[in-house]
């Protein structure tokens, strides 16, 4: 079972249906469900709730090739859209542990969660907010 907040899924629907007809890939990353008072998950179950923007870091990316908008080694899973309606993980698309796909009308019902061999999971939306995060 993968779980991810309906928050976060809402927001990278909006940015794929924002992109469209481009496609978009968003590094997405975990909080451990005992920071998420919310749910009744077990403590160290991960949960989906926070993106990285694709944009971030994009000149030094394109001139290097590094991508510095998202931190090494921290993101458990990818969000790719499909525009041309294809709901199913590509050998194009960028695996990770989970990645989830996204497909018109850019709806809940419109996206489904893969593991890194294309295997479908089974995709739970809780109703919870992050913690906040404090930049110093």
């Amino acid at each position: 079972m993968i779980y991810a907040t309906r928050g976060l899924v809402e927001t990278l629907l909006r940015m794929a249906e924002e992109a469209d007809p481009d496609s978009v890939t968003i590094s997405i990353a975990v909080t451990q469900a005992s920071e998420l008072p919310e749910t009744d998950l077990p403590p160290e179950t991960p949960v989906f709730t926070h993106f990285y923007m694709p944009s971030a870091g994009g000149s030094v990316n394109a001139v290097f090739g590094v991508d510095l908008g998202t931190p090494v080694g921290q993101t458990q899973g990818r969000f790719v859209s499909h525009p041309d309606g294809n709901l199913s993980l590509t050998k194009a698309d960028d695996l990770h542990e989970v990645v989830f796909v996204a497909v018109p009308p850019w709806e809940e019902a419109s996206l489904a969660a893969f593991d890194r061999r294309g295997d479908q999971q089974e995709l739970e939306l809780l109703d919870a907010e992050p913690p906040e995060e404090v930049l110093e």
